[in-house]
């Protein structure tokens, strides 16, 4: 077996889990409005369970019904009307000779009185606002905070009750437990803040209590924030590996190690330019401190990553979170040798962003994420009836997948000499490997699939006839915008997709035109081929990245401006000539306000991209059935592709 110390057995208190794979919490707004775990919810654990994982802690679960929703639908153990669905969930995990855990959680001062029923406040320890948590909540005395310390309580005997096999005390990433951990958050001055003692108090008596109620053998484990990030106001790294010590006196039966917290960003959820791996030192920090096991997030994507964290000691089970919501068979795959077909992660953030917008959880290259239910049975009806895909983006070599795996007998175009489409162009970029991962993953399917692939070659009425197709799949992404101003067409104007793809090259003073993804993305590759070059991002709009995840967009234009790339809104290209631009600059309502002349030598257009052509009447005549999906029809997100292509061709 290539990956031994992976796939070894291992322990938690007198728990034996078949692995060391571990899905740590992720919320997925799959659960019903009440908190019962409802049949979507169940599915999508059931499939990582199906997929190999040894041990699954599942989504934040509500333990305070008054002041303590995290997610407008989340598990809830707060009744004993939620032991049912919870037992029904636990008991299809085990099916599959998995574990599964609850993992317990109030959001305290980090939550928002719009999700608490009846618009209930929020509550902490301390009262006090900050950039990131503008709401004042209340602060607890004494006899309230105990009363949600009964609930933490309550809640385990619930999970106990309904045959999980444990239970996970959410103290990480600024919610409430954390909130009574750090000096950050807790500035009370009685028995339950100021000295580190009594910091740890409120959590003691948590652990002490479900002890009493649920005994030695029900493990409980504990989620910490080894580092906040927040310098000496929060937890450090030394610190953190205290209160670990800390938490396995108390009789904690193993440490989950994160880090971060609201206040301080992107640091909980790595963005796609951080390194695998890049946790190692917060793991090994707890790890040569305490005997119980560590569990450790460490941005994996890979089973390789994997198992060096385990062969080196870093810690003693690796929590894969976001590589299995991009596979649910990341483990099996891994465990098969065949980790070159795992869809590993981008760390794109499309699934954080679907929380922050209360919609279910999402994954940028697993389109069905979320809807396993409805997508649980593929047709395999095609029976070697022949389809024809044009493009081989994403969107094509995905309904070329999904029309093979049922049985049709598919031809795929390709204009260019390679597969990928945008994407590939895409991954050309500063950072951006993790593009290419996905793509070569899509090629080998598609091999594996045994679709004939035909690159280099154009798509035409007459070729694509020739194989009497009994449906035509068009996905053969959008045209790169030129804008039609005076000078376009100068030598000194580069299309974005030319220069990423080493077509042509840039000089020493760049102006970018356009801030959408690529434009940014094209900003941050200038600067790292040349730290030395100026480059300028010119944006006709108030908004940078618009196109972006927020919380990525926020990280990449600091990432820029720290580059210092000069980044300049409102903002309106008008004209190109040989050494400037002209621009309009524009009032916030759109008003102009005066022209200005920019010098530069060298202008890149990143506009985005529209539709194609009318491939109906192209292919008018061959067969009744011609689909045109993907940014060959609207432009579209990566997953807005994948999910047309995935839709056309299970329904088809």
């Amino acid at each position: 077996m290539k990956y031994q110390k992976l796939f070894e057995k291992g322990h938690i208190g007198n728990l034996k889990l078949k692995n060391k794979i571990v899905m740590p919490p992720m919320g997925t707004g799959l659960a019903s409005m009440s908190g019962e775990a409802s049949e979507d919810i169940i599915r999508y654990y059931e499939q990582r369970a199906k997929g190999g994982c040894g041990l699954i802690i599942t989504e934040i679960c509500r333990v305070d019904e008054e002041h303590g929703w995290g997610l407008a639908t989340q598990l809830a153990a707060t009744k004993l009307g939620h032991v049912a669905g919870l037992q029904r969930l636990a008991d299809r995990v085990h099916a599959y000779g998995s574990k599964i855990f609850l993992q317990l959680h109030h959001p305290g001062r980090e939550g928002s009185s719009k999700l608490n029923p009846n618009g209930n406040y929020i509550v902490a320890p301390s009262a006090f606002t900050t950039k990131r948590c503008t709401e004042m909540p209340h602060e607890l005395t004494i006899e309230e905070a105990k009363a949600i310390q009964a609930k933490f309580i309550k809640a385990a005997v619930i999970a106990q009750i309904a045959g999980m096999d444990g239970i996970e005390l959410h103290g990480a990433h600024g919610y409430f437990l954390n909130q009574w951990l750090s000096p950050f958050s807790n500035r009370r001055n009685d028995q339950y803040g100021g000295s580190f003692e009594n910091r740890m108090r409120y959590v003691d008596e948590i652990i002490l209590g479900i002890r009493k109620y649920c005994g030695a053998k029900f493990p409980i484990g504990i989620r910490l924030s080894i580092d906040e990030f927040m310098g000496d106001e929060g937890i450090t790294k030394d610190e953190g590996a205290k209160i670990a010590k800390h938490m396995e006196e108390m009789g904690v039966d193993y440490i989950h190690v994160s880090c971060g917290i609201y206040e301080s960003g992107g640091e909980i959820i790595p963005m796609y330019f951080y390194k695998e791996g890049s946790r190692r030192e917060l793991a090994k920090a707890v790890k040569d401190i305490v005997n119980i096991p560590v569990l450790s997030i460490n941005v994996i994507k890979k089973p390789e990553t994997a198992e060096k964290l385990l062969e080196e000691g870093i810690c003693d089970f690796v929590s894969v979170g976001r590589g299995q919501l991009a596979d649910p068979e990341w483990a099996n795959k891994a465990y098969d040798g065949r980790s070159d077909l795992i869809r590993k992660c981008i760390g794109c953030n499309r699934c954080i962003d679907a929380g922050a917008k209360a919609r279910h959880i999402e994954c940028a290259v697993n389109p069905i994420l979320g809807s396993e239910v409805y997508y649980s049975n593929l047709n395999k009806n095609g029976n070697g009836r022949k389809v024809v895909v044009i493009g081989g983006g994403p969107a094509g070599m995905q309904s070329a997948i999904v029309l093979a795996q049922r049985g049709f007998k598919v031809t795929l175009f390709e204009k260019e000499d390679h597969l990928g489409g945008a994407l590939y162009i895409g991954g050309l970029g500063n950072g951006k490997d993790k593009l290419k991962w996905f793509i070569e993953t899509e090629e080998k399917e598609l091999y594996n699939e045994n679709v004939d692939v035909r690159i280099n070659t154009i798509a035409t009425k007459e070729n694509v006839s020739k194989i009497e197709p009994e449906a035509i799949f068009v996905c053969a992404g959008g045209k790169p915008i030129k804008p039609q101003i005076e000078g376009v067409d100068q030598d000194n104007v580069i299309m974005a997709e030319d220069y990423l793809e080493g077509k042509k090259e840039a000089g020493k003073n760049v102006i970018v035109i356009g801030s959408g993804a690529t434009g940014l993305e094209v900003a941050d590759t200038l600067k790292a081929k040349d730290p030395s070059r100026n480059v300028s991002i010119v944006e006709m709009t108030n908004t940078i990245g618009a196109s972006e995840i927020a919380r990525v967009r926020v990280d990449v234009i600091k990432k820029l401006k720290e580059e210092k790339v000069e980044i300049l809104p409102l903002h309106k290209l008008v004209a190109i000539n040989k050494d400037s631009i002209k621009v309009e600059v524009l009032e916030e309502n759109g008003d102009k306000n005066e022209d200005k002349e920019l010098k530069c030598d060298t202008v890149i257009l990143a506009l985005g991209s529209r539709a194609q052509v009318d491939y109906d009447e192209e292919f008018d005549g061959i067969c009744n059935d011609v689909r045109i999906y993907g940014d060959a029809a609207k432009v579209a997100t990566l997953l807005e592709a994948l999910r047309d292509a995935y839709s056309n061709a299970f329904v088809y």
